[in-house]
């Protein structure tokens, strides 16, 4: 298939938690491609402007709401201010998520419900409230972020890593089951990605991590973003069901 033109140009799409991180590369990135972007965070912050700021010297269609992904009715409502301000919505990236990291039998039950609920259960929250929309539109991409420890585990992070693993299983369901109206569903797992999160971790952590990575190095918001461009655009038009890994032969 032979594209002309921007990627993404006229489409619209909904990324929840992308005010910093790999959310925020993402938007740039679709932005850059011509997509118009609806955003979230948790709270209207002020790198929740300085994203829109950047966003609209792309010259897209750009806004950024407040709105909690882990409230089942705070993602139905948005989903209804985004198709009432843009008329559609032909993406959907799921990559609001969090980390309450501790040994299994030092873990409470509010960090196992709170990462659950703000990692997957946002997921199910905001795929529930935009299909409806992408099969009136016969079509729609849905984007989830998982993790490479949703695919192999890690000590420490039992939570965290179920809910990633859940995600991959979320994906290739919806895939089964949307495919024929014309929409597709993929995750992205990343490894090691330089990121707020990543850097607040110990030093030694860090070491540990760069030398189990044959590249000798973490990866970048932007590398995990061009996936999922790759993903959002019609390039990918025949892959649905899958999860695409970024970690630099890590695993």
């Amino acid at each position: 298939m032979l594209l002309e033109g921007k990627l993404l140009e006229g489409k619209t799409a909904l990324i929840t938690g992308a005010a910093r991180g790999i959310g925020r590369a993402i938007a740039l990135q679709f932005a850059a491609q011509g997509c118009n972007i609806a955003f979230t965070d948790i709270e209207y912050k002020e790198q929740t402007a300085q994203t829109l700021a950047e966003l609209q010297k792309t010259g897209v269609k750009c806004k950024a709401y407040a709105s909690d992904a882990a409230d089942y009715q705070a993602a139905h409502q948005l989903a209804e201010d985004v198709l009432r301000e843009f008329g559609r919505i032909d993406i959907l990236v799921n990559n609001a998520g969090i980390n309450r990291d501790a040994l299994l039998m030092r873990m409470s039950e509010e960090m196992w419900d709170e990462v659950l609920n703000v990692n997957l259960k946002s997921a199910f929250n905001n795929i529930h409230a935009v299909t409806p929309i992408m099969l009136r539109q016969r079509s729609g991409v849905i984007i989830s972020l998982s993790s490479i420890v949703g695919l192999n585990g890690n000590p420490g992070q039992a939570n965290y890593a179920a809910s990633k693993a859940g995600i991959i299983a979320l994906t290739k369901s919806i895939a089964r089951e949307l495919g024929s109206k014309g929409i597709r569903a993929n995750a992205i797992a990343p490894g090691f990605i330089l990121t707020r999160m990543t850097e607040s971790l110990p030093e030694e952590t860090v070491q540990k991590f760069l030398q189990s990575i044959p590249m000798h190095r973490g990866g970048s918001p932007e590398e995990v973003a061009n996936v999922a461009l790759f993903l959002a655009s019609d390039l990918s038009s025949y892959i649905s069901g899958q999860v695409i890994e970024v970690n630099g032969a890590m695993v």
